[in-house]
């Protein structure tokens, strides 16, 4: 799923990242990949902070956004992208918020397809706690209620 992940973001990377002149062109791969780390990050810790159902919610109902969830993940990347690769934070929040939506919209899509396995919620969920519980059965009685 991690890979799929990465390629999602790659995917969904032109004007925020590959044909962003503030991101070198050598680094433009690392960036994606702190895309993708901060898109798993920020999901993982609301499943270790006990908040599972909200996370269930936010993939169940895809019209309704989190914005508090999205926005952490936007802050995390950008924050990166100022740490790491020394991108001013007016750039590198613009990076963010010109990525990250768009990755967790069709992210949203895809874990409600049937088509796509690999992104099915409660086989994201289960990757993202480490595979230590299967939490498919958790999902399907939270996605009911």
């Amino acid at each position: 799923m991690f890979e799929k992940l990465f390629l999602l973001v790659k995917n969904n990377a032109g004007m925020a990242v590959i044909n962003n002149p503030v991101i070198p062109a050598g680094s433009r791969e690392a960036v994606i990949n702190e895309a993708s780390s901060s898109i798993i990050e920020v999901l993982k810790n609301q499943m270790e902070n006990g908040h599972i159902s909200d996370l269930i919610k936010f993939f169940k109902f895809s019209g309704t956004q989190n914005e508090s969830l999205v926005t952490s993940i936007i802050n995390k990347f950008a924050n990166r992208l100022n740490k790491f690769y020394s991108i001013d934070m007016v750039s590198a929040q613009a990076a963010a918020n010109s990525l990250i939506p768009t990755v967790m919209r069709q992210l949203v899509k895809l874990s409600n397809s049937e088509q796509s396995k690999e992104f099915a919620l409660g086989t994201m969920l289960s990757q993202l706690n480490g595979n230590q519980a299967d939490l498919n059965g958790l999902v399907n009685k939270l996605m009911v209620a």
